[in-house]
């Protein structure tokens, strides 16, 4: 790739890559393939099902390419991709998820934890997954992104096309029928 192509800005290597220059698209992907990957490990908190969900998002990026109208950034819109991607991918692998034995004993021995501190720690994950589930995808977006990806509130409302009052007002919601799931759940038992 010569100088010219690594020094485009992102709105000429889009307008490029629209047109079907692959060689502008890869300089996209080089661009903003870290982000992508840090996002969905932030939102399925997986590395390896993150590298999934990153590269299956960066498929639909470019199936949808044509589609970008420019109202956001290249990078926003690649981020309202990857979470998309990482819910859909996220709910698909639970529901047909086995994970080793083997692993879980890794997981004691990196720690440094006894097994009944990460077995705790692990139903706690599992009851806290289970309870973002059923949050609506708007609520949940803003809970993930503020609670695990640890963004502002102007970067969500940015990031997801809404005001700062309605990043807040979701956060709000999530967070409320979230303690009220888990608490639902602590009297059932």
């Amino acid at each position: 790739m010569d100088a010219d192509r690594v020094q485009s800005s992102s709105t000429e290597l889009v307008t490029r890559a629209q047109g079907g220059d692959r060689l502008a698209f890869a300089e996209l992907v080089r661009r903003h393939e870290q982000e992508v990957y840090t996002l969905a490990v932030r939102v399925v908190g997986d590395r390896e099902l993150a590298a999934d969900i990153s590269q299956e998002a960066l498929v639909r990026a470019w199936r949808g390419l044509p589609k970008f109208r420019g109202d956001a950034k290249f990078s926003t819109w690649l981020h309202r991709i990857t979470v998309n991607t990482a819910y859909s991918t996220q709910r698909r692998w639970r529901r047909h998820r086995i994970e080793p034995l083997d692993r879980s004993f890794d997981t004691v021995a990196a720690t440094g934890l006894g097994p009944e501190d990460v077995g705790v720690g692990s139903l706690l994950r599992v009851r806290l997954l289970a309870a973002l589930d059923q949050l609506s995808h708007p609520v949940r977006s803003v809970v993930v992104l503020k609670d695990i990806y640890e963004w502002s509130h102007a970067e969500i409302a940015e990031h997801l096309g809404i005001t700062v009052a309605a990043a807040k007002v979701r956060l709000h919601r999530g967070r409320k029928r979230l303690r009220a799931l888990l608490d639902q759940e602590l009297r059932e038992r």
